[in-house]
Formats: C-alpha cells, sequence, structure tokens
C-alpha cells in the first residue's frame, strides 16, 4: 500500500509536462495585463484558458502530493517572472487544499475535481496581493510601464476590487474545469472519473 501512494518517476514527469503547459499559457494570457482594463480580467480567462491541461492532468493524477507540487511550481514560476513571493505561498496553500479535496473524492470525483480546480486557481490571486498590499512598491518594479498606465491600473485596482477578483479566481477555476472536462470527456471515461 505505501508503494501505491508514494509518488514515482512517472508522477513527477507528468507533474513537470503539464506545469510546463500551464505556466505557457498562463504567460500568454499574461501579456493581456499590459491593457490595464485586461489586468482584472486576467482573474477570469487566466483559469478558464489554464483549465484544459488542468483537467488533462487530473486524468492522470491518482496520488496526494501531484496538485501540491502542481501549485508550487506554478506559484514559484510566478515569483521567479517577477510577480513577487505571494504566488509561491498561494501555490503552496490552495495547491495542498485542492489536494485534500481531490483526495477526498479518491480523484474519481467528477465534482470535487471540479471544485478542486476552482480552490486551485485561487493561487492566481497571489499575483495581485502586493497591488493592494503596497501599491507604491508594486508600481516601483513596473515605471517602465509608464504613468499612464500607472494611473489607469491605480483607478481600477480600487480596494473594493481584492474580494471580487478572489472569487473569481474559484468562479473561473470552476467553469474552466467543467470547460475542460467537456473538451476531455473521452480522457476522463478512459480515467474513470465519472
Amino acid at each position: 500500500m505505501k508503494s501505491e501512494t508514494k509518488l514515482k518517476g512517472k508522477d513527477l514527469i507528468n507533474i513537470g509536462i503539464y506545469g510546463a503547459i500551464y505556466c505557457v499559457l498562463l504567460t500568454a494570457v499574461a501579456m493581456l495585463g499590459y491593457i490595464p482594463i485586461m489586468m482584472p480580467l486576467l482573474t477570469i480567462i487566466g483559469p478558464i484558458v489554464c483549465g484544459i491541461p488542468m483537467m488533462l492532468f487530473m486524468t492522470k493524477v491518482k496520488k496526494f502530493g501531484m496538485v501540491t507540487i502542481m501549485g508550487i511550481i506554478i506559484g514559484v514560476y510566478l515569483w521567479i517572472t517577477g510577480m513577487g513571493f505571494w504566488p509561491a505561498i498561494f501555490g503552496l496553500v490552495f495547491g495542498l487544499i485542492a489536494d485534500f479535496v481531490d483526495k477526498s473524492g479518491d480523484y474519481q470525483s467528477a465534482i470535487k475535481t471540479v471544485i478542486g480546480n476552482g480552490i486551485f486557481h485561487i493561487l492566481l490571486f497571489g499575483n495581485f496581493l502586493p497591488l493592494y498590499l503596497n501599491p507604491d512598491k508594486y508600481f516601483s518594479t513596473r515605471q517602465s510601464f509608464g504613468q499612464d498606465y500607472i494611473t489607469s491600473l491605480t483607478n481600477i485596482m480600487q480596494p473594493w476590487t481584492a474580494p471580487v477578483l478572489l472569487v473569481c479566481c474559484f468562479v473561473s477555476g470552476v467553469i474552466g474545469a467543467l470547460f475542460g472536462k467537456k473538451l476531455l470527456k473521452k480522457h476522463f471515461i478512459k480515467a474513470g472519473i465519472a
């Protein structure tokens, strides 16, 4: 029983492959953030677009820890690419919570996989936290974007938008999972996820 729950090389390879696909798609979506009005919409577009590879990844997940590691990888990637350390913390915390939710359905429950994906995508809110906690420091690293961009984004990202974006990450993660599940129905049937 112990060997069945231990992560093996194949599991780590799957995490690496799907983590890389996820990061490439997320980076492509993040380019929209250069347009100030699109910045808050990243909490909707990102989880929906990335729901497809995430759901394909979930057909490979049978062991606890795989979703957590995926969250850590994405969080650290966002940290390295200049989004601060919060995504790494959110990646660990919400990756772990999503892993527990998925595990509670023995990685076979479609509804728990969908809910787990919503929880998992809360990690993307970590990108926005510095903007709310310390906007001066956040914008000091983005001076090259120009004052018009900074002013526009400051006007858009009012403090009241923080809980809205947090909820958007979860809801869009659920929508992304449903979309991914529908698109990959054949893979879900083969994996035995009802």
